[in-house]
């Protein structure tokens, strides 16, 4: 059986049969070769016919691309092509589909399970094929794993404010700390996933009189482009993210182009952007510098540390969300709920 080929969101042969495009271009041969009396016209009409038709679905093929970001396309073939190797085939039964997570529960958590259910999900949906993943028999099953092996997800441990400032003491004064103390600040304050902050450049940054507008092309809840402009304002004490970031800049003399890069060990700064996996890798070198264990730590800890920080101060959950971006109040719930597990507390009262 061949590889999947749903990460370049392409519809096979097989696939437009099914939805009528190949019968109607046979349709059309068919009608050439019955009527060899209509002419050099009409033989033109049908090739104009077929092209604007294969024009057509190049459109829509492309169309069917941008519907998905890179990292989803990329995320749903590799868990396309780990079903394939373990033995399952496109399209799948219901039976397959309950056979493979049930293999896997006790070495692979809930939660990646069911990103593999929602890829091969996709899988079918997107070549109008029953889902299998749907029926009572694979809904019952991933019953039964999260009563036999459900464990709470894990959450990266939130960069504080008086973590963080424990981290910024300890970056030396050099243009690679520079850079780190920058990206950090400015990550914090905006309460940036690191796939916003690796994706700023020079263009986004606008200095105010009280601080600086910072402008999110696009993001992982905006897939649209709509944009979001985030305030960050002065710091009023040590670090300011403000101050940090132009010092930064100047430093490396950048003024276009990608604003958070990498600096190599000769202090030659790339053109290229951080990636994401080296913000995660940076957070932990800082904290692991500053003398703290870093393993529970990651690139969301600097998002989590300021709507943590935030909750503890006592912002609003709407003036946070209008920071991070969050839809609702939901996804900050998990968040602030630990912030006030102590605040009016009933044994308070009582003990």
């Amino acid at each position: 059986m061949s590889s999947p080929t749903f990460d370049k969101a392409h519809l096979s042969k097989s696939q437009m049969e099914q939805s009528g495009t190949f019968r109607k271009k046979n349709a059309i041969n068919c009608t050439a070769l019955s009527n060899p009396d209509r002419g050099a016209f009409t033989a033109s009409a049908i090739n104009c016919t077929r092209s604007a038709t294969e024009h057509t679905q190049e459109g829509i093929d492309e169309l069917v691309r941008q519907s998905l970001s890179d990292n989803t396309r990329r995320a749903y073939a590799s868990d396309l092509r780990r079903f394939e190797v373990w033995g399952g085939a496109l399209p799948a039964s219901s039976e397959a589909i309950a056979a493979y997570v049930s293999v896997h529960a006790q070495s692979h958590s809930c939660a990646t399970i069911l990103r593999w259910l929602a890829s091969l999900s996709k899988a079918h949906r997107a070549v109008q094929q029953h889902d299998p993943t749907k029926t009572e028999l694979v809904k019952s099953v991933l019953k039964g794993i999260r009563r036999r092996h459900g464990t709470p997800p894990k959450q990266a441990l939130p960069l504080t404010r008086d973590l963080l400032f424990d981290v910024l003491e300890a970056i030396p004064e050099d243009l690679r700390g520079a850079r780190d103390k920058a990206l950090l600040l400015v990550g914090f304050a905006g309460g940036f996933r690191r796939s916003e902050l690796v994706g700023l450049c020079v263009s986004d940054c606008a200095y105010q009189e009280k601080g600086l507008l910072l402008t999110l092309r696009r993001s992982k809840t905006d897939q649209t482009g709509r944009g979001r402009v985030i305030g960050v304002p002065f710091g009023r004490g040590r670090f300011c993210p403000v101050k940090a970031l132009r010092n930064w800049l100047e430093a490396a003399n950048v003024d276009d182009g990608p604003v958070f890069r990498s600096v190599d060990r000769n202090e030659c700064v790339s053109q290229k952007a951080l990636s994401g996996h080296a913000v995660s890798l940076l957070i932990k070198r800082r904290l692991a510098k500053a003398g703290i264990e870093c393993s529970d730590y990651s690139g969301h800890s600097l998002r989590s540390g300021f709507v943590t920080s935030a909750a503890r101060a006592g912002v609003s959950s709407w003036k946070i969300r209008q920071q991070t971006g969050h839809a609702s109040d939901a996804m900050l719930q998990r968040y602030i709920r630990d912030t006030e597990v102590f605040q009016d507390n009933a044994a308070g009262a009582l003990l």
